[in-house]
């Protein structure tokens, strides 16, 4: 499976080749890689370069290294989690502002939902009834019902990108939600009234999207997005 490293370049080549396995199937989810010392012998390295790069490997999410006698390196999904938490890094040092975050949302959101109305699947269609009568569920909470409103609203958000049928768009804005989710949870407006404008625009989008009215759909978001983007801006809903 694996050759030995080129001594140019051997802490580049080590993840390369094992990343390369994962990627391509041949390193499959659960697997655990060979004993350190085995690698080492695969490789024709040193631990130290082999230790870096499994830790490299660690932080992209491919690997999850396991300490103790009955360890190792067991590999996992590649996911999202490593890149959000990059950004989340990013916005709270603000490397990336929110207002950067929000202007993104507002140039990006409005067209992810128009594709979204011509190209949503029943089963999407579906889904986003769903997640409005949840969202629903928690306005009728008041404000007790903020936070959980807050998941609801993210997770349609997040619903729409996918039903735009491009991995990407789903990818990128569910990251960017999830940092401004945690956004919503440290400066908690509860404001009924911003609740129901919101779910209210919610509807709206959502009923545009299954009558495929994609120029529709677009405006919505956009207002939608712009409402949002004057709370954080410090204005009023």
């Amino acid at each position: 499976m694996f050759k030995k490293t080129s001594q140019q370049r051997i802490f580049e080549d080590l993840v390369a080749q094992i990343e390369g396995a994962i990627l391509d199937g041949r390193l499959k989810v659960g697997d655990k890689l060979p004993a350190q010392r085995d690698l080492v012998e695969m490789f024709q390295t040193s631990r130290g370069p082999l230790r870096e790069a499994l830790r490299v490997l660690e932080q992209k999410g491919l690997l999850d290294i396991k300490r103790g006698v009955s360890g190792g390196a067991i590999v996992k999904k590649p996911g999202m989690a490593p890149v959000a938490e990059s950004l989340g890094l990013l916005v709270r040092h603000r490397k990336i502002t929110l207002e950067e975050l929000s202007e993104f949302r507002e140039g990006v959101e409005g067209n992810v939902a128009a594709i979204a109305a011509q190209r949503a699947a029943p089963d999407d269609i579906r889904e986003l009834g769903r997640l409005l009568d949840q969202a629903g569920e928690h306005v009728k909470s008041g404000v007790d019902g903020w936070e959980a409103f807050c998941r609801a609203d993210n997770r349609i958000h997040v619903a729409i990108a996918k039903a735009a049928g491009n991995r990407v768009y789903e990818f990128v804005l569910r990251m960017v939600h999830d940092n401004i989710q945690q956004y919503y949870e440290a400066h908690p407006l509860k404001n009924r009234q911003f609740m129901q404008e919101n779910y209210q625009d919610l509807c709206d989008i959502v009923a545009a999207l299954k009558k495929r009215q994609a120029t529709a759909v677009r405006s919505l978001m956009r207002s939608h997005v712009r409402r949002f983007n004057r709370y954080m801006k410090g204005g009023h809903p």
